[in-house]
């Protein structure tokens, strides 16, 4: 995080996002804010709060990918939620807590995996050891008298010969029994909406009750192989350590994506479908500006965890939100829609480009696609007028005319294996001309 600056971050999310330059320095500077804050002495570093960001923008430019981003430049535990989802706590329907819930499970598997990474060559290589122990039992387990020298010797060249097998695969074919360890629940949960988290604590507290049973299974070699690395896995990590680190993280620099957010202002009427959108923002309010939730790892304390927050605010306004959530979003940012020197940009420039997408995707059948400059021009083109046309979707629009634009040759692909296929505008306005001069036919096929 040291060598993260906010340079460096704009330069690395230009690497996939293409303009937004607003939304990746207000991003990129509350990144850097969060390292800022862990150098300070401690009594003022828990003064220092984190300023939330509320990105406006109509859908498809990018607001959602740049905080996806931004979490994992920063290798924090990341959570995007709708916040049309979310109900007022009376009414049907998951309550805002279980936000911090999912974020805090997120972050759990997380340090799990790199505590996992951390330890694999040692499991692979017990596991390796107690495979051999079941592929050549040696003298113990054979209630067999002591060895001799010459025996040992001969006993560990056959040992290492075998290893040898294991590793170039020469056993894949042969079977072992081995013990596997499972928990019996003794009945299920019937779950309905809002009840899921009800069910899985119930069934995580009552799978600790339930003592392991040990079930011998006659497997292949390298699922043998696979299951007992994750045994020998998980009896080398410390679970209580990575629960504690992660709910360090999630509470340090955790982030919330919260779409969506226009669904829930509201505009004073106090009947119909609005009765409780006022009600989730109030239930939202006190996790934004720092709360404790309850989770089955522990308690998370919400004050510094990031939160941005996005809607495209066509019908609402950031103004019909209620005034005290609007103060929790001090960084407000406007997204701009795109057009089509964005799109030409879109699809050529960043790391994961559609265009360089689609020419990997047909090249696992031996089928090479060129798109010349004047076919992404036109692509852009239609992208833009379609989306003028009808509902502006941005960049989303691109996904649906190149699948339109490739479905023969995605169709025909394995029985073209070895050919050159060269896209240019005459291809795209062939296959797309008609349906972008009928404007009902673009409404419904683009």
């Amino acid at each position: 995080m040291d060598s993260l600056t906010p340079k460096k971050i704009v330069s690395e999310l230009d690497k996939f996002i293409i303009g937004q330059n607003r939304a990746k320095k207000a991003v990129a500077i509350a990144l850097r804010n969060r390292w800022r804050r862990q150098q300070l002495a401690p009594e003022l570093k828990d003064e220092v709060l984190p300023k939330n960001i509320l990105m406006i923008g109509p859908t498809g430019v990018g607001k959602t990918e740049i905080a996806r981003r931004i979490s994992r430049l920063a290798a924090a535990p990341f959570i995007k939620v709708e916040a049309s989802k979310f109900t007022e706590v009376g009414y049907v329907g998951r309550d805002v807590d279980s936000m911090i819930r999912d974020l805090t499970e997120i972050s759990v598997n997380m340090v799990k995996n790199e505590h996992l990474e951390r330890i694999g060559e040692k499991a692979k290589h017990l596991a390796e050891e107690r495979l051999l122990d079941l592929l050549l039992p040696g003298p113990r387990q054979l209630r067999m008298p002591e060895q001799t020298d010459e025996e040992r010797d001969a006993q560990k060249e056959t040992r290492e010969r075998l290893r040898e097998q294991l590793k170039s695969g020469k056993l894949d074919s042969r079977s072992v029994e081995i013990e596997v360890k499972e928990r019996t629940m003794p009945f299920g949960v019937i779950s309905n909406v809002g009840l899921e988290d009800l069910e899985m604590n119930l069934k995580s507290m009552l799978g600790n009750l339930m003592p392991e049973k040990a079930k011998r299974k006659k497997v292949r070699v390298p699922e043998a192989l696979v299951l007992l690395e994750q045994e020998e896995s998980n009896r080398l990590i410390d679970m209580d350590k990575i629960t504690q680190e992660a709910l360090v993280r999630v509470e340090q620099s955790g982030i919330v994506f919260v779409d969506e957010i226009d669904k829930i202002a509201s505009k004073g009427s106090a009947h119909g479908p609005d009765v409780s959108r006022e009600g989730v923002q109030r239930d939202l309010l006190p996790i934004v500006e720092g709360s404790t939730v309850t989770t089955k790892h522990g308690q998370v304390k919400t004050e510094h965890i990031l939160f941005i927050a996005a809607g495209a605010f066509h019908i609402a306004k950031p103004s019909d939100l209620i005034p005290e959530l609007q103060g929790r979003f001090p960084i407000r940012v406007e997204l701009e829609a795109l057009g089509k020197d964005d799109f030409m940009r879109i699809l050529t420039e960043p790391h994961n480009a559609l265009v360089k997408q689609y020419t990997a995707l047909l090249a696992t059948e031996q089928v090479t696609i060129d798109f010349t400059v004047d076919a992404v021009e036109e692509i852009s083109d239609i992208a833009a007028v379609v989306n003028d046309k009808t509902e502006n979707i941005g960049a989303r629009r691109l996904h649906t005319i190149l699948e339109k634009l490739l479905e023969d040759i995605s169709f025909d692909a394995p029985e073209k294996k070895g050919d050159r296929i060269v896209i240019d505008r005459s291809y795209v306005r062939d296959k797309l001309g008609e349906i972008v001069k009928d404007e009902d036919l673009s409404r419904y096929i683009l």
